[in-house]
Order: structure tokens, then C-alpha cells, then sequence
């Protein structure tokens, strides 16, 4: 078995489309391509660690509706196991609606995200840390994400944040952060600027390991004090949708045996591959 790593955040639905061109308004288009597959940045993020070797778990919320069966199946077949932290909801599971220009590989996203089903301490589950050698949170489960990274913090094992935007509740979980990968929209209460960001994080909460993803462009990263930059392979992208939760997920995997700069690397690596290929499953198989 492959090292055990906990993701915990959202659990969505994607369904993806490949299209020529975005709609117009009041205009109907027929996609090039459709796949569906289980989404979220944590979730993508495991299946990500699982194809690398990892045992992955993820926390989060999926529920009894018919929607859930989708998701699970998807993630059986990519090796990830889900601990629900709602079994018994009713309610769909949020659904994502996903559009991704041909021509560019750019998408465009609407979801709901987890805003109507946040869960309640009560629902981790006991020793749900044993054995695991890194925890990833993506922060649309405040509330369990925070005392998860707590008590990882106390036992000792590393906490990956995944800061795609900035959410209410973050400064919660940033004292147990060890290692902050950010997007270039995460921008924490009064930071406009990525020197503001770095210094956010790392005077106000003491993290040593700062990163900022921006697309194609160099990753600027923060190494106990040094600041530097990690260069993105080039490649013809086909579609970017996931490829940041895919590079944390990725992350996970190598920072257990390599330093922080070269963890970058070769999760850079295996983000900018998953770009090369529709979907968010496709790369997987390639």
C-alpha cells in the first residue's frame, strides 16, 4: 500500500463540456465533447495522489441522493476511498456545470460549492488520522477542516492548504498550515499584491512554505524566508480545468520524499500533463 493522505473539502459533480465557442446570451451551442466525472478541489486532488501510488482519503460530503452513486463510482474506480461526512442527506450533492474552449483550453465554472452543506464536528469520524502522512484542505468545510488540521498538527503530520480564492473562515485553519499553495485570486483581507500575500501568510502565521500558482506563468514560491521561482513546463493545453487541484494533490505525493522546491517541480510537471487532455480523468489513463 502507498502512504495514506486525508483530503477534506468539497465533493461536487462536474459536468464537463468542449465547445467551440462560449454561448452568447440566449443562444443555445451543441458541444464537441461531454464527460462527467467527481469534482472539487480536494477531490480531484486525491484521485491525483491515489494515481501517483497514495492511499488517498477523502472527507467530505456526498449524501443518499441519486447523484451520490455517480460520484462514488467514479471515485472507487480511481482508488480514492470517501468517508461521508452526511450520509443520510437527502439533498443533491452540489453539481457543477463546466464549459472549456477549444481553442484555448480555458474554462468557465458555475457551482454552488459546499456553502449548503456544511458539516458539523460530530460527523469525523474516530481515528480518522491514523496512519496518514500528509492532510490536504481546500477550505469549503470550515468547520471540520479545522479541527482536522488541529489535530494534525498536534500529531505531528503536515498540513497542505489548497487556497484557490480566499473564503470566510480561512484565517481559522492558516496557524496549522505548513505548506500554502495559493492561487493568484487568493487574496487574504487587504492583500492586492502576491508580496502582500507572502507576507500575510508568513508574518501573520508564521508559515515557512508559500506558494502561488498563476496558470502558465512561474510559480512564485516562499522557502523560510527565500523567495524564488519555479518554472511551468510548456505545453499545448487542451483543457486546465482541475489542473491546480491536481498539481496540490500531486504535491501531496512528492513532498513526502522530496523538499519543498523540488515538490513544486514535479507536481508542475504532472499538472501541466493534465492539461494536455480533456477532462479532468483523461490524463489518467494516458
Amino acid at each position: 500500500m502507498g502512504k495514506p493522505g486525508l483530503f477534506v473539502g468539497l465533493v461536487t459533480l462536474d459536468l464537463i463540456y468542449r465547445v467551440d465557442r462560449l454561448p452568447e446570451k440566449n443562444q443555445k451551442i451543441v458541444a464537441l465533447d461531454y464527460t462527467s466525472a467527481a469534482g472539487g478541489p480536494a477531490t480531484n486532488a486525491a484521485v491525483a495522489f491515489s494515481h501517483l501510488g497514495g492511499e488517498a482519503t477523502l472527507l467530505g460530503g456526498v449524501g443518499s441522493h441519486e447523484i451520490a452513486a455517480l460520484i462514488l463510482t467514479d471515485l472507487q474506480q480511481c482508488g480514492v476511498r470517501v468517508v461521508d461526512l452526511d450520509p443520510d442527506r437527502p439533498e443533491s450533492p452540489p453539481v457543477s456545470s463546466i464549459v472549456v474552449t477549444q481553442s484555448t483550453g480555458e474554462r468557465a465554472v458555475v457551482s454552488i460549492n459546499a456553502v449548503k452543506s456544511q458539516a458539523k464536528n460530530q460527523a469525523i469520524a474516530n481515528r480518522i488520522l491514523e496512519g496518514v502522512r500528509v492532510v490536504l484542505i481546500d477550505g469549503h468545510q470550515i468547520e471540520i477542516s479545522a479541527t482536522i488540521s488541529r489535530q494534525a498538527k498536534q500529531q505531528g503530520i503536515p498540513v497542505v492548504l489548497d487556497g484557490g480564492s480566499w473564503k470566510a473562515g480561512c484565517d481559522r485553519l492558516l496557524r496549522q498550515v505548513d505548506y500554502a499553495l495559493c492561487s493568484a485570486n487568493f487574496r487574504p483581507p487587504g492583500c492586492q499584491t502576491l508580496d502582500h500575500v507572502f507576507a500575510y501568510l508568513a508574518a501573520e502565521f508564521g508559515i515557512a512554505h508559500i506558494a502561488v500558482t498563476q496558470g502558465e506563468r512561474p510559480i512564485e514560491f516562499l522557502c523560510n524566508g527565500q523567495r524564488g521561482q519555479v518554472k511551468v513546463p510548456t505545453v499545448r493545453a487542451i483543457d486546465t480545468l482541475g489542473a491546480g487541484d491536481i498539481f496540490h494533490g500531486a504535491f501531496c505525493h512528492f513532498i513526502l520524499q522530496s523538499n519543498f522546491v523540488e515538490a513544486l517541480q514535479q507536481a508542475s510537471a504532472i499538472a501541466s500533463r493534465s492539461c494536455q487532455f480533456f477532462g479532468t480523468r483523461q490524463w489518467l489513463r494516458s
